[in-house]
């Protein structure tokens, strides 16, 4: 594959992780930037990758693989274990965060001088310098301290002061009228939910399937022009005996295309799908409306107009 068009996989797939980062996507991205000699992204995804993969047998013999191109990035990177003694906290490297603790995994940097942050609401945040050479890991351990906020201060010297004055807790405060009981929300309806949490896992299992395919008809694309190297030939004029061969290099490039294209649509969709499931989980449902009260509704008819009043008490 040439240089541009690794270059333009490169952003293909980087727009499918974005939209939905699984270990097939983190694989082909990891194996191209290690193509494009970026072994730190390459030792990222590649490391996602083998974190992440699944016990299929159509895909385990693209494992060792990815082993031995995460070796080879490692080699020409550092790498950070970095442990926060306060699960949540996010961690940043150089000002960048690179996720919550604890982490999965390490953390892979260019050699040199690195800073490491956690920050964590109620704490006091926390950062140390550590230097990272090539093909070695650097443990940095961050250490946070709870921390009081104003609030919390002011409201336990407020309760001081009521005790003082012999106010008693769970006492009444004057001119408050008692709170009544709070109607639960509606039961929220979680067919959809499943719905669409089945079409993403669909739509996963197409973006999968088709990058296997599409990467299996770019590997014979790849032995056909190789026999057609062999023979000292090529396609723009071939030799009688090499016309088939070129034909069967033709018809293996668009395959792997259709599938690369079909793979991108696929996680796409399973994205969107997983997002509106999500999204729809999340919301949160209104209150019923209360049994009383009144409204006034217009009303119209062939004859004129006019308002309705409607009240339940």
């Amino acid at each position: 594959m040439a240089s541009r068009e690794y270059v333009e996989a490169e952003a293909e797939l980087q727009s499918a992780w974005e939209l939905n980062p699984t270990f097939d996507v983190a694989y082909n991205l990891g194996n191209t930037k290690y193509q494009l000699k970026k072994y730190r992204e390459a030792a990222e995804h590649l490391s996602f990758a083998l974190r992440n993969w699944p016990l299929v047998k159509t895909v385990a013999k693209l494992k060792p693989t990815a082993e031995q191109r995460l070796a080879e990035s490692r080699a020409q990177v550092g790498a950070l274990r970095v442990t926060v003694s306060a699960a949540g906290a996010e961690v940043l490297v150089d000002g960048k965060a690179v996720g919550r603790a604890p982490l999965e995994g390490e953390v892979f940097v260019e050699p040199g001088e690195h800073r490491v942050e956690a920050r964590l609401e109620g704490y006091a945040p926390v950062s140390q310098t550590v230097k990272s050479a090539k093909g070695e890991t650097a443990d940095v351990g961050l250490a946070m301290v709870a921390v009081k906020s104003e609030a919390q201060t002011a409201g336990a010297k407020t309760e001081g002061g009521a005790g003082a004055a012999g106010v008693g807790a769970g006492a009444p405060v004057m001119g408050q009228p008692p709170a009544g009981p709070v109607e639960p929300p509606p039961k929220k309806n979680w067919v959809p939910v499943i719905a669409l949490g089945a079409a993403s896992a669909v739509g996963l299992a197409v973006g999968i399937t088709s990058t296997v395919l599409s990467r299996n008809a770019r590997s014979d694309a790849e032995g056909y022009r190789e026999q057609i190297r062999q023979a000292n030939g090529g396609c723009i004029d071939p030799q009688s005996d090499l016309i088939d061969t070129c034909r069967d290099v033709k018809s293996e490039a668009e395959r792997a295309a259709r599938f690369g294209t079909v793979s991108v649509i696929g996680y796409a969709a399973s994205g969107a799908l997983a997002v509106a499931a999500v999204t729809y989980a999340l919301w949160p449902r209104r209150a019923a409306p209360a049994a009383h009260g009144v409204r006034v509704l217009p009303q119209t008819n062939v004859g004129g107009g006019g308002v309705v009043v409607v009240g339940a008490w």
